[in-house]
C-alpha cells in the first residue's frame, strides 16, 4: 500500500481533489462530495485533515463499508496521544453500554407532552372568546414551538431512530407542519456549525453582522464560507453591535422570523433538497392553519398584534437557549484540527458551555444544556446526556482540561458582559481607518504582481 505523508494530505484540501484521514488511512472523496448526504460543506472544512473523531461521532458503523472504493493509501503520522486514545475508547464503551440506543418510552411520552401543548393552545385560541384567553394559547403555542425545536434537533442528529431517511421525512412531516421551519435549512446550517463550532470563517451560528459580533476578531472583513460572501464591519455594524448588549433580548424575541425568511429563501433556491417537494408541502401547511386562526379566531387587528408578539416572543426562549452555548466562548479564524491543541474533544470544550440545572428542568432545556456532551458525541440521545456528563467530567478532570458549566443565570450575565466589551470595542474601532488600510494591502498586492 502506498505510504504518504500526512503534509502531501493537507495539500488536497479543495472541492475538485480532496482527500481526508480516517484511522491512518487516506481517501479520495473529490467524486463523492457532492453525492454527501450530509452537503458539501462539512466535508470542505476538513479537506486535507485527519478527520477520524468527526466521522466515527456523526456516522453508524456500516458507512465504513463505502470506504473502500475511495482508498488512496495509509498515512504516515505521529501515533496518538494517550488523551484521545481515552476519548476514543470512551466512545466505544458508550456503545457497548447501550448509551446510544434510543428509549421508546421517552419519545412517546414528549409526543404526549407535545401534543397535550399544541391541542390545549388551539383550544384556548379557537374555543375560547376573551382576549385573555386567546393570549394564553399564544403563550402555550410559543411553548410548543420551542419544545418542538427540541424534538426537532434530536431527528436532525438521527438520535430518534438512528435511520435517516425514517429520521428527516418525520422531522420535515412533524416540525414543518407545526413549527413552519424548513428541517432541510436547519440541517444543512446545523451540520457545518458541529464540523467548525466558532470557527469565525465557516460556522454559520456565529454569522450575525451587522447585528451581532461575538468577539471584536469579527471585526473588519471576512469572507463566510457557508453563505458565499464577504462580511464587512461597516458603519452599519459599528452602530448596531455598539449597542448589542441592549438589543440582544429583543432582537431574540422576533429571531423566529428570520428562521421563516431563511427557510423559504432555502427552499426556493436552486440548490439541490431532499423531498423539496414535502418540505415546501409542509410549510404551505402551517401558513395556513396559523393565518387561519388569525384571520378568524382574533376580534380585531390589535389582538392579532398581540398574538403573534406574545407567541414569538415566548419561543424566543429558545434562542437564547442555543446562543448561551457558544456566543461568549473562544472564537478562532480558518478550520481547526491541525495539531492537539484543537483536536476533536478540546476543541469541543473550548467553544461550548453546558447549563447547570437540576433533573427537574431538563424538560425547559431539552437537551441543550448538556451542548458538551451533544458535541462530542451528537448521535446520542437525548435522554441519555445526563448519565454521560459523569464520564466526561471524569476524563477532563484527569487531564486537567476545564469544563465549562454555569447556572442559566450565571451564563446569561456572562454572555451580556461578553456583548458589552465586544459592543464597547466596536465604538472605538475606526472603520474608515481600516478600509484605508485595507486598499492599501490590495494595491501593494496588485503592485507585486
Amino acid at each position: 500500500m502506498k505510504v504518504i505523508n500526512i503534509q502531501e494530505v493537507s495539500k488536497h484540501n479543495t472541492k475538485d481533489d480532496l482527500w481526508i484521514c480516517i484511522k491512518g488511512k487516506v481517501y479520495n472523496l473529490s467524486k463523492y462530495i457532492q453525492y454527501h448526504p450530509g452537503g458539501t460543506l462539512p466535508i470542505l472544512n476538513v479537506a486535507g485533515k485527519d478527520v477520524t473523531d468527526i466521522f466515527d461521532n456523526f456516522h453508524p458503523n456500516i458507512i465504513y463499508k463505502k470506504l473502500p472504493s475511495y482508498f488512496v493509501g495509509i498515512v504516515s503520522q505521529p501515533p496518538v496521544s494517550n488523551f484521545v486514545k481515552e476519548h476514543r475508547q470512551l466512545r466505544q464503551e458508550l456503545m457497548r453500554n447501550g448509551f446510544f440506543e434510543t428509549s421508546p418510552t421517552f419519545y412517546i411520552g414528549y409526543g404526549l407532552w407535545l401534543t397535550t401543548l399544541f391541542v390545549s393552545a388551539l383550544y384556548c385560541t379557537i374555543t375560547c372568546n376573551t382576549c385573555n384567553e386567546h393570549m394564553i394559547g399564544a403563550i402555550l403555542l410559543g411553548l410548543t414551538w420551542q419544545q418542538l425545536a427540541f424534538l426537532g434537533h434530536d431527528i436532525g442528529h438521527n438520535a430518534v431512530s438512528h435511520n435517516r431517511r425514517l429520521d428527516l421525512i418525520s422531522g420535515i412531516v412533524i416540525g414543518n407542519t407545526f413549527g413552519g421551519i424548513s428541517l432541510g435549512w436547519w440541517k444543512k446550517s446545523h451540520n457545518v456549525h458541529h464540523i467548525v463550532c466558532n470557527s469565525i470563517e465557516n460556522d454559520p451560528d456565529n454569522q450575525h453582522l451587522p447585528v451581532f459580533a461575538p468577539d471584536q476578531e469579527y471585526f473588519g472583513q471576512f469572507f463566510s464560507s457557508f453563505h458565499q460572501k464577504y462580511f464587512i464591519f461597516d458603519i452599519l455594524s459599528k452602530k448596531l453591535v455598539s449597542y448589542q448588549h441592549l438589543l440582544f433580548y429583543p432582537i431574540m424575541m422576533v429571531a423566529r422570523f428570520n428562521l421563516y425568511f431563511q427557510s423559504i429563501r432555502f427552499l426556493i433556491s436552486k440548490e439541490k433538497i431532499n423531498h423539496k417537494t414535502l418540505e415546501i408541502t409542509t410549510l404551505c401547511i402551517f401558513y395556513c392553519w396559523y393565518s387561519s386562526i388569525l384571520a378568524f379566531c382574533m376580534g380585531s387587528w390589535q389582538e392579532r398584534l398581540l398574538y403573534i408578539a406574545i407567541s414569538h416572543a415566548i419561543a424566543g426562549i429558545l434562542h437564547v437557549q442555543v446562543i448561551l452555548s457558544h456566543f461568549a466562548e473562544e472564537v478562532y479564524h480558518d478550520t481547526p484540527y491541525n495539531d492537539e491543541n484543537d483536536e476533536w474533544f478540546r476543541l469541543q470544550l473550548k467553544t461550548t458551555l453546558n447549563i447547570k440545572c437540576s433533573a427537574a428542568m431538563d424538560w425547559v432545556h431539552g437537551g441543550l444544556q448538556f451542548q458538551i456532551e451533544h458535541h462530542l458525541f451528537p448521535r446520542l440521545p437525548r435522554h441519555n446526556l445526563r448519565k454521560v456528563q459523569t464520564f466526561v467530567k471524569t476524563l477532563c478532570n484527569k487531564h486537567n482540561i476545564e469544563y465549562n458549566e454555569l447556572t442559566f443565570y450565571e451564563a446569561n450575565v456572562r454572555l451580556i458582559q461578553k456583548l458589552y466589551i465586544t459592543a464597547m470595542n466596536a465604538r472605538k474601532y475606526n472603520t474608515l481607518a481600516h478600509r484605508l488600510e485595507k486598499k492599501k494591502k490590495i494595491k501593494q498586492l496588485r503592485n507585486r504582481h
